[in-house]
């Protein structure tokens, strides 16, 4: 009874302190001899205060949409990677080793503790340096905030709170999603039916935090400081090889300098000087040169018309393959047949 009393006086006192009072009991009809209650003697009730609380909707400067790719790579020493170009922003971070990286014209160097951001649109690729193995994580998302331009064309130099933020997110794709994490061409998530709870969710909340922190952390030395001419002068060698080999392939088709642009992620005017560069011929000119040397080793078969060789290699017409063949050997298909039969 003592502590029902003491508490009945500390609610009392509540009650007064916030302008409140106990709602009086109604009394039943007629009790007392009365005629209404609390209507039939014009008494009014006193209701609670209405707080108009204000609402504050929190700044999202930097949001991650989607996440496109998880990946965790432990390359071995000669890995190449040729290239990629998409739409979406990417991360690569050196765990461990070092690792050769090109964007676009440019060649970079990145050891360990660095990352570098790919910007939608940029055409990109990695390769091991051939001396120590490197693990690579890479992670690509969505990320509309205009703020994440500040990561455009930035290779950075992670600290011990952002290494540890990118830990935790590494952590929570793992728990989230099913393995394998180190195919380069497997870009699919597979979710684990028993994942934690909140485990995707928290891969979002530390990309945010890891994005925060490296923006407040300021500005540090854009790409430029961290230019390699090596491996620059390795990845447009690279490149300009394997335009050269897609010729070579398709030298039996009909290929168009938008055709090999498109395939490579690659600008005409950055496609053109890249393979004069390197090849010291022109695109077009290379694959003429290829299809007349195809055409040589097919006269010497003596199997075909050149008829017929004009149509395998896609000449529109027999005067034009022939046309072709005298610029660039000097002689025309029959003169050419004819010293081949001379040699034999």
């Amino acid at each position: 009874m003592e502590a029902a009393e003491h508490a009945g006086e500390r609610n009392g006192k509540a009650e007064r302190a916030y302008g409140l009072q106990a709602e009086p009991a109604i009394e039943a009809e007629g009790s007392h001899g009365g005629t209404g209650g609390a209507e039939g003697n014009g008494a009014t009730e006193d209701r609670a205060p209405t707080i108009a609380y204000p609402r504050t909707r929190l700044q999202i400067e930097l949001s991650v949409r989607r996440l496109i790719s998880f990946h965790y790579f432990e390359f071995a020493p000669d890995f190449k990677f040729e290239g990629e170009k998409h739409d979406f922003w990417e991360f690569v971070y050196v765990d461990k080793g070092e690792l050769e990286v090109f964007a676009d014209t440019e060649g970079y160097l990145l050891r360990q503790g660095d990352v570098i951001f790919h910007k939608p649109g940029e055409f990109h690729g990695v390769w091991a340096n051939g001396v120590r193995s490197p693990n690579v994580i890479i992670v690509s998302f969505e990320c509309p905030s205009p703020a994440i331009a500040h990561f455009n064309n930035r290779i950075l130099s992670l600290n011990d709170r952002q290494k540890e933020l990118l830990a935790q997110l590494i952590r929570s794709g793992f728990a989230a999603f099913l393995p394998p994490y180190d195919d380069p061409l497997d870009h699919t998530l597979l979710r684990k039916p028993d994942a934690p709870f909140g485990a995707e969710q928290s891969i979002k909340l530390y990309l945010e935090l890891l994005l925060i922190d490296l923006y407040q952390a300021g500005c540090e030395p854009a790409r430029e400081q961290r230019l390699s001419s090596a491996v620059t002068i390795r990845s447009e060698a690279d490149l300009a090889s394997r335009m050269a080999a897609y010729l070579e392939a398709h030298v039996e088709g009909q290929v168009r300098l938008e055709l090999i642009c498109r395939h490579f992620h690659m600008s005409k005017t950055h496609a053109l000087a890249l393979f004069k560069k390197c090849m010291g011929l022109s695109i077009m000119r290379y694959y003429r040169q290829l299809k007349i040397e195809r055409a040589k080793a097919i006269i010497r078969e003596q199997m075909h018309t050149f008829t017929e060789i004009a149509a395998m290699l896609h000449y529109p017409t027999v005067h034009n393959f022939s046309r072709h063949f005298r610029h660039e050997t000097g002689m025309s298909p029959s003169e050419y047949a004819r010293t081949v039969q001379a040699r034999r």
